[in-house]
């Protein structure tokens, strides 16, 4: 299952996000740094309104969403590149992710501590982002130093790293992720291989007051903090910025679902903002769902973005992609706009395909096997 994990500086609201996105109280949040020293990992399931819709249609008895893992990672100082506070196991535990989230602090309280004494939103990712570019270049010029012996005995796969790392080093002195720099595929295929910090995806969660909360997810740009972010984040990384209250999400943990709905209208929103990080992060991690759905269960399958039918048949098990035969799909938008299969085949739009078909997120399946 693919990896975010989830950073900031210290006292920005990590681990209070990580216990609301994996609804448990799994990670002590309290008013100190380093307060996570050991990554928490919690499942996190991806909020689909589709399998609601789909389990009535279908007079399914069990709903299975679709799920990814989300990493709750220590508090980063400036210095982390060289092990200052929990530095290297920081950086260590972000290596292993697949994706990012960096939880940036965008509200004032006198009573929660900021690490550097005020809030500032834009300093702290460049801080982050500061530290996370001294510790790839690092990585860089040690493996340029192993690459360029090689590089002058003609060694080819030698000669394109040293390349590689001349074209990166001065993007990245120049405070640019690596991520940003425009590369071929073959360069793509090489980037991989070093493993760098920076050029994982990355998506920024703005952390607002429980006050605020409706007025910044209704009019993002209202919120001069949030615009700050929003705006350095597409300029700098290209990336998303959401709205969350991480504490809010957190105080709706033990309440059902009739009860954190009214909750969050009080506070004139829908949603805490969390709900629509987690469907953001699983785009990010190149993620798609396919839906089944029938008496039994009506259930989100997890694929990669690109996948064909074959592929997508194998994660339900390995025999329905060596046996694949066809898939047999319909869009869950027609199906619910129809009411029935028979109905969806009647107007032409339940399709058989073959396995050249390259799945669509919202597909709707079932597939035909021989083994």
């Amino acid at each position: 299952m693919l990896q975010a994990g989830i950073v900031g500086l210290p006292n920005v609201g990590k681990s209070t996000l990580f216990n609301a996105v994996t609804r448990t109280r799994k990670a002590e949040a309290a008013n100190y740094p380093f307060c996570t020293i050991d990554p928490n990992v919690g499942v996190v399931v991806v909020p689909d309104e589709r399998l609601e819709v789909l389990s009535k249609l279908s007079g399914s008895s069990k709903i299975i969403p679709a799920a990814i893992e989300f990493v709750d990672i220590a508090g980063l100082v400036e210095g982390a590149s060289t092990g200052a506070g929990l530095g290297n196991k920081f950086l260590a535990n972000i290596r292993e992710v697949d994706a990012i989230v960096q939880v940036v602090r965008c509200f004032e309280d006198g009573n929660i501590i900021h690490e550097l004494g005020s809030v500032d939103p834009i300093r702290d990712i460049e801080i982050i982002n500061a530290e996370l570019i001294l510790s790839d270049m690092a990585v860089l010029e040690k493996r340029r130093a192993s690459r360029e012996k090689k590089a002058k005995t003609g060694d080819a796969e030698a000669k394109k790293e040293v390349a590689l790392i001349d074209k990166l080093m001065p993007h990245l002195d120049s405070g640019q992720p690596a991520l940003t720099l425009t590369l071929s595929d073959e360069e793509k295929k090489t980037l991989r291989e070093f493993f760098l910090l920076t050029s994982k995806r990355t998506i920024f969660a703005c952390n607002v007051a429980e006050n605020e909360l409706g007025r910044a997810v209704s009019d993002p740009d209202s919120h001069s903090m949030v615009k700050k972010v929003r705006d350095y984040a597409a300029s700098t990384f290209g990336a998303e910025a959401v709205v969350i209250s991480a504490r809010i999400e957190e105080e709706m943990i033990d309440l059902a679902p009739e009860e954190a709905a009214e909750f969050l209208a009080d506070l004139g929103t829908k949603d805490s903002g969390v709900s629509t990080l987690i469907r953001a992060v699983y785009h990010l991690l190149g993620l798609s769902t396919y839906l089944t759905t029938g008496e039994k269960e009506t259930r989100a399958w997890t694929i990669t973005q690109g996948t064909k039918a074959p592929g997508a048949a194998g994660v339900i098990h390995g025999d329905f992609e060596r046996g694949f035969i066809a898939a047999e799909v319909v869009h869950y938008d027609d199906l619910v706009a129809l009411g029935s299969h028979a109905k969806a085949r009647e107007a032409g739009k339940l399709r058989i395909e073959g396995k050249e078909y390259v799945m669509k997120d919202g597909d709707v399946v079932e597939f035909r096997f021989n083994v």
